[in-house]
């Protein structure tokens, strides 16, 4: 009688609990990723030239390809026309400069004066609601509370300038202790600024090409897939750059027409910023409406109830018939992901997080959805070979 032969590692009850192979397999490639990643913190300075490099390079190309999605469509039409490429760009590049001398000639003064004039203004705005604010306080119902309070209105307006100068003074002595650095910055945006329509050009001139270079360079296997990923990245992107920026110029004008129609001071320089703010979801609106209520509240308070109708108007033309109309359903992401997309963003970048946070967590969409499909695909031929492999009938 021969022995029976012992269970290998993995047919043992225990391992077959946890998932069998399959499980080991997955633990050990995360143990594996978990060195990868640590071996490359510990020799990060290696890199340090290249995260210079990217940290250079970001800023004009980010700027390069908004402009170029922008303008894309605009180079699509002239060539319907039969117009060779390079004078459609020449064209477009002609028209982008006159446009920005008619608006540095026509809007940019009075955009300007107002600026002054509400820089000037607004602690004359801030005061006044402070005072309106401590006296509303000390009539209503806990008058009593607050005047026995060791915290008063009173109390911040006569610290106020004394915080204010102090503020201003620790501010000016970063500066100059940080001039260098501010030197730097100023400098590396200035030549970002001028790189950008030498990339803008080669990207409107090569541009629709460059993905086919790509593929190129990889075997033939992989093309098709990562000719898939290109194309619906693209798509993502050009939605999102293209519906954003209408979005936010049909929020701009509104907001505009609505403060005029009421009557609100610095209805132009309000409505540029409402337009400017709204490329970030949630939290642009926020920051526009702030200075247009303080403005608001302290003219009257019949100006505030006239500006939260013209700013509720606005929001829902734009969720109700801009919006849906501009974007569509390319780029549909819950509200909710969109907030924790921007906190997240904002904390590990800042302002620039903020910025491009949705494009990028569209961009990682695309690709973890693609990547998944792919196991997905894998998965189903690996489980077809088991059960030709094996005729579970005879069981």
């Amino acid at each position: 009688m021969q022995p029976e032969d012992k269970p290998s590692f993995f047919a043992t009850n225990y391992i077959r609990f946890l998932g069998g192979r399959n499980t080991i397999f997955t633990l050990i490639t995360l143990l594996l990723l978990g060195l990868v990643v640590f071996t490359f913190k510990e020799v990060s300075f290696i890199f340090h030239p290249l995260s210079v490099f990217m940290k250079t390079v970001v800023l004009p190309i980010v700027l390069a390809l908004i402009l170029f999605y922008l303008l894309r469509p605009v180079l699509r039409m002239l060539e319907n026309f039969k117009i060779p490429r390079i004078w459609g760009i020449l064209i477009i590049f002609l028209g982008v400069v006159g446009l920005i001398t008619l608006l540095i000639v026509l809007v940019f003064p009075f955009l300007k004066s107002q600026f002054q004039t509400l820089i000037e203004e607004f602690p004359t705005y801030f005061m006044q609601l402070l005072t309106d604010v401590d006296a509303f306080l000390r009539t209503s119902y806990i008058g009593d509370y607050y005047s026995e309070s060791n915290f008063t209105i009173d109390t911040l307006l006569a610290t106020l300038p004394g915080n204010i100068a102090d503020t201003l003074q620790n501010t000016v002595t970063s500066i100059i202790t940080g001039v260098t650095g501010l030197i730097s910055t100023i400098t590396g945006v200035i030549l970002s600024v001028v790189i950008v329509p030498f990339i803008l050009f080669y990207l409107l001139k090569d541009g629709e090409k460059l993905p086919e270079y790509f593929l190129k360079l990889l075997p033939p296997r992989f093309r098709d897939d990562t000719r898939e990923v290109f194309t619906e990245a693209d798509k993502q992107l050009g939605a999102y750059i293209q519906g954003q920026l209408i979005v936010a110029f049909c929020i701009g004008v509104m907001v505009y027409i609505g403060f005029l129609i009421i009557g609100m001071d610095y209805a132009l320089l309000l409505g540029v910023l409402a337009m400017v703010t709204s490329i970030v979801p949630y939290i642009g609106p926020a920051i526009a409406i702030t200075p247009a209520a303080i403005i608001a509240l302290v003219t009257s308070p019949f100006m505030l109830v006239k500006l939260a109708i013209v700013w509720t108007v606005v929001q829902l033309v734009e969720g109700n018939l801009i919006s849906p109309q501009v974007m569509g359903k390319t780029l549909f992401i819950h509200p909710v992901t969109i907030i924790f997309v921007l906190l997240t963003a904002g904390s590990l970048f800042g302002v620039v997080g903020v910025i491009l946070g949705i494009p990028m967590y569209a961009l990682l969409r695309v690709l973890i959805s693609h990547f998944y499909r792919l196991f997905k695909r894998r998965y189903n031929k690996h489980e077809t070979n088991l059960e030709n492999q094996y005729d579970y009938t005879e069981l």
